[in-house]
């Protein structure tokens, strides 16, 4: 095994009182939803709003003082990218990063903010990596991959140390995986101390590539996904060694289980995650069968998500849940008709959002207009009513596709 017990608790020791020890929390509305006792580890309260500070310093305490005269360089779309700035900054090291050319300004400016050259090239993660390692050798700088290192490993796993410090009695562990230095630490640290404890990794669907490994299996992997954290393409050597050997399964989670779960953690636990943080919880909503009965721990491993994104994943949650639909209304087109539909919505109980009139759809008499009402409701069950109530008043409803 390339890392050891004592080589994670020696990073524990290494980071404590740098980094957060992160509340472990019973999450009681989920825990009875879902029939299990799920615990939370909010690694989202980090400083830089990810575990990835833990690596990153783990590694950057462990240079040689000619190698924090050199400097380092990393490569990395946001969450390593922060982690390794915001220590090399603290730590007096040069930093340079090398972000590709699509990365969202705003963490190009967050990488900045604390105290990293960046680099902006390559038009994937894959070109990024090639460039950073050729500036490497350039520039004789060291290299600290976002996974594939033995003390990035070891860092990541003094989660798992406080995991089951905190709550003992753990019987499963659920861990996203990207690359697999979060999987792979976490499960060197859990096992030493609790041997029977079973470690379920998460991947996206679209990014299967550790299942691949594991299970020899040649999935296609590449593709648009909300868990940016956890989208790579090739997962290490290094963590594939050690997930191979203490890695129960892999659950996959599809893109609308993100979205749900993203959801969920928001409206019940009142905590602001990005698509991988939400990725632990995504997969019990994917398996619950699996998990009922046990007591489980996940991570929320970041919480840097976009607020565009996060506002549409919201709207697109409260659409698939019938609490926003947009009601495609025909009525004759005279005046007065939207005063009365308005009035029959709102007794109905239905808020209005939006109004829009579509007198050009040829499918319809030129005598009447299409009224499309993007309307908030309780649930589903309360926008069928709400439906019915209007047909009941004369005027066909449909309601349009994509609402359901």
């Amino acid at each position: 095994m390339p890392v050891t017990i004592d080589d994670i608790r020696a990073a524990a020791q290494r980071i404590q009182g740098q980094v957060l020890r992160t509340p472990l929390d019973k999450a009681q509305t989920l825990s009875t939803l879902l029939g299990c006792e799920l615990w939370l580890k909010y690694e989202t309260q980090q400083f830089t709003a990810s575990f990835k500070e833990r690596g990153a310093l783990n590694k950057l305490l462990s240079l040689s003082d000619d190698e924090r005269k050199r400097g380092v360089i990393a490569m990395s779309a946001g969450n390593h990218a922060q982690g390794v700035a915001y220590n090399a900054s603290r730590l007096g090291i040069d930093c340079t990063i090398v972000m590709p050319k699509g990365t969202p300004y705003g963490k190009v400016r967050n990488t900045e903010a604390l105290g990293a050259k960046v680099v902006l090239d390559g038009e994937t993660i894959e070109e990024a990596r090639a460039i950073a390692e050729r500036l490497q050798q350039e520039r004789n700088l060291v290299f600290v991959h976002p996974f594939d290192d033995d003390a990035i490993i070891a860092g990541q796993g003094t989660i798992g140390l406080e995991m089951l410090e905190q709550v003992p009695t753990l019987d499963t562990l659920v861990v996203p995986i990207g690359g697999g230095g979060l999987i792979a630490g976490i499960a060197v640290a859990a096992k030493a101390i609790k041997p029977e404890i079973e470690i379920i990794g998460v991947e996206s669907d679209h990014f299967p590539s550790m299942k691949n490994e594991l299970d020899h299996l040649d999935l296609p992997t590449g593709g648009t996904t909300i868990a940016e954290g956890i989208a790579v393409g090739k997962a290490g050597v290094r963590t594939t060694a050690i997930a191979r050997e203490l890695v129960s399964d892999i659950v996959l989670v599809d893109e609308i289980r993100l979205e749900r779960a993203i959801c969920m953690l928001l409206d019940i636990e009142k905590t602001v995650v990005e698509g991988a943080g939400a990725a632990g919880l995504a997969a019990i909503l994917t398996q619950p069968e699996r998990f009922k009965g046990k007591r489980v721990g996940t991570l929320l491993c970041g919480g840097n998500i976009d607020p565009r994104l996060l506002a549409s994943i919201i709207l697109r949650e409260l659409v698939r849940e019938g609490r926003v639909a947009t009601l495609r209304i025909e009525i004759p087109d005279r005046p007065g008709l939207l005063a009365k539909i308005a009035t029959l919505l709102g007794d109905a109980g239905a808020n209005i959002v939006e109004v829009r009139h579509d007198r050009l759809t040829s499918q319809m008499s030129a005598k009447t207009t299409g009224l499309d009402v993007m309307i908030e409701s309780r649930d589903w069950a309360h926008t069928q009513a709400i439906k019915a109530v209007v047909e009941e008043a004369g005027y066909p409803t449909q309601i349009l596709p994509g609402h359901r």
